[in-house]
């Protein structure tokens, strides 16, 4: 396995205002972790790369799941199992329904105009949007590695 490095994406230009930098940084890191899956082969985005069972897939189901939860206001009851992927799940369906999320928790967020307000899980919603961004980083960072164990590249 020969290690191929790309060049990373340099943090995303926002808009002026808070919740531009939020919603830029949010969307950059959802990008990041959009692009260590796709184009992964199906059978190596299902291979856990480490003894916890952690996979590409599952990271992705999870983090449309956290999405749904803490902008939708969907709940969640099974934190666990959100990080297994259904037997029958693709990587097209699985990343098909993590952009349609985010194009769904997007248009919640456009219509925020107060972000000091209750969200849907009653913490703030700056809160809320400071704790997405810190939880897709987290996995961001572990579909990284997750990648490179699959065929060795680097970078986006």
């Amino acid at each position: 396995m020969s290690a191929r490095r790309k060049r990373d994406t340099g943090p995303p230009s926002t808009g002026p205002g808070e919740k531009d930098v939020l919603v830029g940084f949010l969307d950059y890191l959802r990008a990041a972790v959009a692009a260590k899956v796709d184009g992964v082969p199906e059978t190596r985005a299902r291979v856990p790369g480490v003894p916890s069972g952690t996979n590409l897939l599952g990271l992705v189901g999870h983090l449309t799941a956290v999405e749904r939860h803490w902008l939708l206001g969907e709940k969640v009851t099974d934190w666990k199992a959100t990080f297994h992927p259904a037997p029958d799940a693709t990587t097209a369906t699985v990343l098909a329904a993590y952009r349609e999320t985010i194009a769904a928790t997007n248009d919640e967020i456009t219509s925020w105009d107060d972000l000091s307000e209750a969200g849907p899980r009653s913490a703030s919603r700056r809160w809320t949007l400071t704790h997405l961004i810190e939880e897709t980083a987290r996995h961001a960072g572990h579909a990284d590695i997750l990648h490179e164990l699959t065929d060795g590249s680097t970078g986006r």
